[in-house]
């Protein structure tokens, strides 16, 4: 047995040095280079996010009016790629679909030279463009609808939302979703962070780099976890069942979905933002039965949860906007990638400057010195 201490999946165990984002999970604190999330969410927008997250400083207006053009000229897709997509089975996870057009989209788009500056910013570029698009185009395929071309004239956010559904939001709708976008762009080393920059380190192509986080975020204990609040809300139905619901999820030691988080020891900050555009939003559209429900659910866990330092995070409003909006339960874990690619984006290009690959150590428990045994010989 070897004397290296084993920490399963690396749990508290520094991998790289990153000035990317910062947490404070005791004062429920998320800062992009050095800003407050909630402050973004507000005031910013995606693209002007994004680029802080890879730039490091927030843009002149200048470079955002360019970093704009350059991003809303990258959007359409190659007919190629269209029939692609249009080959996959409708009855595919959009996940999967989008990892793969991801993969195909970096054929079209060749970027190996990843010492190359100015090829990875064109593939930077591409990719946070190409994203919203490859994601709406499969949503509208899969239906049997022809994929809806992007419009230049239209912002990251707004143009997402008309790709999928053929008209403009509202005000409010654009910036829910705009906000639900900036909240998702970047969250330290997560793991499908840490496998672009463990993809990333072997000095893979950008596209192979985001195909590989997109196969990490989903899985169902990283992404997804906004789909099991829905139906948790589903399971206690009204606001008249949330009590003995929660006490006897706390009594037999359920899962309460979309509460607790392994940094935040108070309610997450994205939470309490993301909350109150919802509520904007909201007061147009009407407030929906399940985010009363929830509202309510976030009351009474105050007094039986809340001394143990468990609180909503992000995803417990995101889900319930998101089904507001009209936007299919499955394509909530293709959005938190269309958003978290510009962290992805910023951790890759942060690893290539000084990089090294990644190779941990094992624990070895097998077994050693073992014999071969001819095949005719064996009992």
């Amino acid at each position: 047995m070897s004397e290296m201490e084993l920490r399963p999946g690396l749990a508290d165990v520094p991998v790289a040095e990153s000035a990317i984002s910062f947490i404070d999970g005791k004062r429920a604190r998320l800062e992009y280079r050095g800003i407050a999330a909630e402050t973004l969410a507000k005031e910013s927008s995606f693209e002007e996010t994004t680029w802080l997250l890879l730039k490091g400083d927030l843009p002149t207006q200048k470079e955002l009016a360019e970093f704009n053009h350059d991003l809303r000229s990258r959007r359409k897709l190659k007919y190629k790629l269209i029939d692609l997509i249009k080959s996959l089975p409708e009855n595919g996870h959009p996940m999967d679909a989008l990892q793969s057009s991801v993969s195909a989209l970096g054929m079209f788009y060749p970027s190996r030279d990843v010492g190359n500056y100015a090829n990875n910013w064109e593939a930077t570029l591409r990719l946070t463009a190409s994203l919203p698009t490859l994601v709406a185009a499969f949503s509208r395929i899969r239906n049997g609808d022809e994929a809806i071309e992007p419009r230049e004239d239209l912002d990251h956010a707004a143009n997402f939302y008309y790709m999928m559904f053929g008209k403009e939001p509202s005000a409010a709708t654009r910036k829910v979703l705009d906000a639900c976008l900036i909240l998702h762009a970047e969250h330290n080393m997560n793991a499908s962070t840490f496998t672009a920059r463990v993809t990333g380190s072997t000095l893979a192509n950008p596209y192979s780099v985001v195909s590989a986080a997109v196969g990490s975020l989903s899985g169902p204990l990283h992404g997804g976890a906004n789909e099991e609040v829905l139906g948790m809300l589903d399971a206690i139905g009204t606001k008249a069942n949330v009590q003995s619901w929660l006490e006897n999820a706390i009594a037999t030691k359920a899962k309460i979905m979309g509460f607790g988080h392994r940094v935040y020891k108070v309610k997450d900050p994205r939470a309490t933002v993301l909350q109150e555009l919802a509520e904007n939003m909201f007061a147009e559209t009407g407030r929906p039965a399940k985010y009363e429900v929830a509202i309510e659910l976030e009351r009474v866990a105050n007094g039986l949860l809340g001394p143990k330092g468990i609180y909503p995070n992000v995803d417990f409003f995101s889900g319930v906007v998101y089904q507001s909006l009209g936007i299919p339960t499955d394509l909530f874990t293709p959005i938190f990638a269309v958003a978290r690619v510009a962290g992805w984006l910023a951790h890759w290009l942060e690893q290539l400057k000084n990089n090294r690959i990644y190779r941990p150590e094992q624990v070895f428990v097998g077994k050693t010195n073992v014999d071969y045994i001819p095949l005719e010989k064996r009992p």
